[in-house]
């Protein structure tokens, strides 16, 4: 007699017995489970599955498409393969780099060609791709000894994935067949290639753009977006990583290994602190400066930036004097709220524009003024006698999402401003073909110091983080390109410093909760990393703003 299996499925709102071992796809066929899109994975008791697991325990069961955020991952890392596929099968001795997200794309480049990239052999690759789909060939996922699992990517010549598998404490690997190639994209991927149906190749600079669908408009894809400035300073950080030879994570555990992964600590903060003083020195050379606004999102760094930037025009004979756009919030009942009702705290109406244009045109005119201290436990500005007065060396830093925002200081002549963009584009990458997301990084930024400095748990950062990026998507990044320079916060070891003080934080997010799911792919991802030392960290550090021991307050 068959063993029999409760399972409630949450789409359906069913609790049923089922024979043990049912797989998922069969479990979506005999529930009749519709969604809106193809069903391309599910959650069980909140850890991602593959449609083809087969279930042994009690369990609860929601399926997911390509509008989730398992679900748009799963697509993408599918898509990942689908092209290495076609590169593979068009352009045997090319080497595909998908290098980072820029313009609504992935950037791509294929590397030892024989021609140069051209439109030609771009439409080449899309039709070998679409062709690979009409086929709906299977991704086929095998468990193996780690050690047989590097043997494999070696003979398929995928040796950066062996660096970074060998440092991993597991027997067994996942290895992912399509076809005749091999490979991992460290997730779960969708059951076929037929169902990667909606993609699109772009040329963009001297590579090319990966377009799929975003999880808001899963049924089209996105305008391309011209962002010079930014495909800039990512070209610049890339190139630096190849240059002193730590392109992947693998290159970095290497380091760690071999006891010499301090140099690259002194060696990545010399950079950083390289780079902030070339922008204090550009600062200078222009001679009529005195604004300086400093832009980013959630958890760029931006307050460490001004920081470190005031140091440097410290040193070039100016008096910086930092102000921080939170304390030109306005009450709390006057904070607009989004289409929820909830208040929407990163809406630039949410700042009273009207004080703070009062405020900077009386300190530019050389008057003492008064600035305000937003108490955010009340909601409310406090006067507390801060009183500013410019003296002629004076320079100010104004600190804030809505720095770039040309509405935010259209009462100004722009020769008075310098606006910098910081964000941290993380340069280093898992492999190849496998960037880390920036989000990726600023989350568990966000997350440690929402939970050291806040008293937010990672339950509570995790479900507010999709409303963040929402509000960054609308009040940030279209205005990135104002910049006249932007600063890569990131550091190449830094997920190595963070992954201890992440890792224990995203331990108490409870398998009971949806968020469960996002807390384990995290954990997964800091996994393939070493952990480093802070020991030899400065106290300047961007890092420090996140995992304490700063020189600076932040008061």
């Amino acid at each position: 007699m068959e063993k029999k299996i409760t399972i409630v499925c949450l789409n359906t709102n069913t609790k049923k017995s089922y024979n043990q071992g049912i797989r998922l796809s069969e479990l979506a066929e005999v529930e009749n489970v519709k969604l809106p899109l193809p069903i391309l994975g599910a959650l069980v008791n909140n850890k991602v599955h593959e449609l083809d697991s087969m279930l042994y325990k009690p369990c609860q069961v929601q399926f997911f498409d390509i509008s989730s955020l398992p679900g748009n991952a799963m697509y993408l890392r599918s898509l990942y393969f689908l092209m290495f596929k076609a590169v593979r099968d068009l352009y045997p001795d090319a080497k595909l780099h998908i290098l980072h997200s820029i313009a609504g794309g992935k950037f791509c480049e294929l590397r030892n060609l024989d021609e140069p990239l051209t439109e030609h052999l771009l439409n080449r690759l899309k039709e070998r791709m679409q062709q690979l789909v009409k086929m709906n060939l299977p991704f086929r996922r095998t468990e193996m000894p780690t050690a047989e699992a590097m043997e494999e990517y070696i003979k398929h010549g995928l040796t950066d994935k062996t660096y970074l598998f060998k440092n991993r404490t597991r027997i067994y690997t996942s290895v992912y067949y399509l076809d005749d190639m091999v490979n991992y994209y460290y997730g779960y991927l969708v059951p076929s290639t037929g169902y990667l149906t909606l993609f699109d190749l772009q040329m963009y600079g001297q590579g090319f753009l990966l377009k799929l669908p975003t999880r808001k408009h899963p049924e089209s894809i996105s305008v391309t977006r011209h962002m010079p400035k930014l495909a800039a300073v990512y070209k610049q950080y890339k190139d630096w990583v190849n240059l002193i030879g730590v392109p992947y994570v693998g290159d970095l555990n290497n380091l760690v290994e071999q006891g010499k992964v301090q140099d690259f600590i002194a060696i990545s903060e010399a950079y950083h602190e390289k780079v902030i003083a070339n922008i204090a020195d550009e600062i200078h050379h222009r001679g009529t400066v005195k604004m300086v606004l400093i832009s980013g999102p959630s958890s760029s760094g931006k307050t460490t930036t001004c920081k470190r930037l005031s140091v440097q025009l410290s040193v070039l004979g100016y008096h910086p004097i930092q102000i921080s756009m939170d304390d030109f919030f306005v009450e709390r009942e006057e904070t607009p709220r989004d289409a929820k009702g909830n208040y929407d705290f990163e809406a630039l109406e949410a700042l009273d524009l009207k004080l703070f244009a009062q405020c900077m045109d009386r300190l530019l005119k050389g008057e003492k003024v008064e600035i305000p201290t937003f108490n955010f436990a009340l909601g409310k500005k406090e006067w507390k006698g801060k009183t500013i007065q410019l003296q002629p060396n004076s320079i100010l830093l104004l600190e804030g999402i809505h720095c770039l925002n040309p509405r935010l200081t259209a009462d100004f002549d722009d020769a008075i401003k310098y606006k910098i963009f910081a964000s941290a584009l993380t340069s280093i990458s898992l492999d190849s073909q496998n960037p880390i997301p920036t989000t990726d990084n600023r989350l568990v930024r966000r997350i440690i110091r929402d939970y050291r400095y806040r008293g937010y748990s990672a339950l509570e950062t995790l479900r507010r983080w999709q409303s963040v990026r929402d509000g960054e998507d609308r009040n940030i990044f279209p205005y990135q390109e104002n910049a006249d320079v932007m600063f890569n916060t990131s550091l190449i070891i830094e997920m190595g410093i963070l992954k201890p003080y992440a890792t224990a934080i995203l331990d108490e997010v409870p398998e009971t909760e949806p968020e469960y799911s996002e807390a384990i792919r995290l954990k997964k991802f800091l996994s393939y990393f070493c952990t480093i030392s802070e020991d030899n960290l400065p106290g300047t550090s961007i890092l420090r703003e996140f995992v304490g021991g700063s020189s600076f307050s932040y008061k």
